[in-house]
């Protein structure tokens, strides 16, 4: 059974992360979303409203995973006893950013394999940023999420 780790803030999740996940799935029998806990960074959402949110999501679907980490890709690779970390690209920043980082885990786990899975032209534009500037000027969002995490954010919004 081939497994991956998909890791990232996910603040929001979006339609861009959702696509991700679709395509690894295609390549894995199942997938570890890992919604990273940095301490270090400023996030609207807790690491377990965006966890939540990510469930939903994915509530219908066995092969995905969802888990809260705080610690090193590399650490978390070891213990889901897997080499295998999806990154989704939207442009050259992306792909450079990725490869640097993917530079300085090899160093702590050099049987890591990365899996680069270029965005959708339709979503290369969709970043949590965008979602987020959306929601605090109070402008349009759903397109940019998935309907359960558009209906969670609804939900706060009103409460």
């Amino acid at each position: 059974m081939k497994k991956a780790v998909f890791a990232g803030t996910f603040d929001p999740f979006t339609v861009g992360h959702e696509d991700t996940v679709k395509k690894s799935l295609l390549l894995f029998d199942e997938v570890v979303i890992a919604v990273a806990e940095n301490k270090r960074k400023q996030t609207m959402f807790s690491a377990e409203e965006r966890a939540k949110m990510i469930e939903e999501v994915f509530e219908k679907q066995p092969r995905v995973h969802v888990e809260i980490w705080d610690g090193a890709i590399a650490d978390l690779l070891r213990k889901e006893n897997t080499p295998f970390y999806v990154r989704g690209v939207r442009n050259a920043r992306d792909f450079e950013y990725e490869t640097e980082d993917l530079y300085a885990s090899l160093d702590l786990f050099p049987e890591l394999v990365a899996v680069y899975l270029p965005a959708d032209k339709e979503r290369a534009y969709v970043s949590s940023t965008l979602v987020k500037n959306c929601i605090a000027f109070q402008k349009p969002y759903t397109k940019y999420v998935p309907e359960a995490v558009a209906a969670f954010l609804d939900g706060k919004r009103k409460g």
